[in-house]
């Protein structure tokens, strides 16, 4: 293959292939789907992948075939940060895994890539943020449920969550933690989660 180069990782990748993946909310945005697809080409791409996917909760096959093809020295192209992270903490986890593998990720209107400094330095900033957002989060949280047996309830059944608490549940299920443990978590049933999950998704 081609010329080696090191990552933060210390991996010695081989100069790959460059992957695009490009995704829209809704069937009604095609022409959206193939302008991105036209700029990825552009850019390089010798593959586009493409998913019309909606929500946090919903199935990107497309993008599950993505990961499972990219491998050390490939880069992975997206137009905007959202078309690929399904939130800030989701994001910074894909980029740590890709980082791992030795595979590299673009940016086309941010300008960035995680192969440089800047690139780099921008998720270490970002990952920061989304940890202070964590534990604000949590915080709350706990209030909420002292706040809630203090008044001589256990609030195990609430009929819905507030916002703050779909957030958490949200950075929970991103960091990788069971559904039925985030419930318990929040004392709610897994449905009632479910649903509120759902509730919000765009």
């Amino acid at each position: 293959m081609g010329q080696t180069s090191k990552t933060t990782t210390g991996i010695m990748p081989k100069t790959g292939t460059k992957y695009g993946y490009a995704r829209v909310s809704t069937p009604d945005q095609s022409d959206s789907l193939d302008g991105q697809a036209g700029r990825l080409k552009a850019a390089g791409c010798s593959a586009v992948f493409k998913d019309v996917a909606s929500g946090k909760l919903a199935s990107r096959p497309n993008w599950d075939a993505l990961m499972a093809l990219v491998e050390s020295g490939d880069t992975l192209t997206a137009v905007k940060l959202d078309r690929v992270g399904r939130s800030v903490s989701n994001l910074i986890a894909l980029c740590q895994e890709l980082d791992r593998r030795g595979v590299i990720l673009e940016f086309l209107d941010q300008s960035i890539e995680t192969r440089t400094a800047q690139g780099r330095m921008f998720f270490t900033i970002l990952a920061a943020f989304a940890e202070f957002e964590r534990e604000l989060i949590s915080e709350r949280t706990k209030d909420g449920l002292r706040a809630t047996k203090a008044r001589g309830t256990n609030g195990g059944r609430p009929r819905a969550l507030k916002a703050y608490q779909v957030r958490h549940a949200r950075a929970r299920l991103d960091a990788g933690r069971p559904l039925t443990e985030i419930a318990r978590e929040l004392g709610v049933s897994r449905a009632t989660l479910y649903r509120s999950l759902g509730a919000t998704s765009s």
